[in-house]
């Protein structure tokens, strides 16, 4: 590789870290819960990224390539992740009294929303997921599905009435 082809990839880089670095992390957070574990699987994320760069290949959309890498970590994370009993937590210092009430809103009512978005048409749940908790634009949405951008765009705006629908029965 040579030195102008490496500084290349690194300015490449470097603009997809500040560009995706908080989307990458919000959705990592959402899936597992756990801030230091999140932060090791985006920028684990970036490293596999780099990689391939290295080797030679080729990314059309950086933003998607980048997603698609963490979601794959993320279910090798869920493969290897045992679950903590409360005894250990509470050894540990864990005190389930104490804690910011406005953060805890804000996860349960975040979970509360894709527990909702769950309930939609699979088409709409995909569509959603990929709009708010993925925060994709319309133009990597349609590249994802294969559908025109003004068919997400109808499938978004159905989504979220039909969501609105099912949050009002509530």
């Amino acid at each position: 590789m040579t030195q102008k082809h490496e500084t290349e990839l690194r300015s490449l880089l470097t603009l997809a870290h500040q560009d995706h670095h908080k989307g990458l992390i919000k959705l990592s957070l959402f899936k597992l819960n756990d801030k230091e574990i999140s932060e090791d699987i985006v920028q684990d994320t970036f490293m596999k990224t780099w990689r391939y760069l290295v080797r030679g290949g080729k990314i059309d959309l950086m933003k998607a390539f980048l997603y698609h890498i963490l979601n794959d970590l993320v279910v090798d994370e869920y493969r290897k992740r045992k679950p903590i009993s409360l005894d250990a937590l509470l050894d540990k210092g864990f005190d389930p009294s104490a804690g910011d009430v406005d953060r805890l809103m804000n996860e349960l009512d975040g979970r509360e929303a894709a527990r909702l978005i769950m309930k939609l048409p699979q088409k709409y749940q995909k569509i959603m997921l990929m709009r708010y908790v993925r925060d994709l634009t319309l133009e990597e949405m349609s590249l994802i599905t294969g559908d025109t951008r003004n068919a997400v765009a109808v499938q978004a705006h159905r989504g979220l009435e039909r969501l609105k629908k099912i949050y009002g029965r509530l």
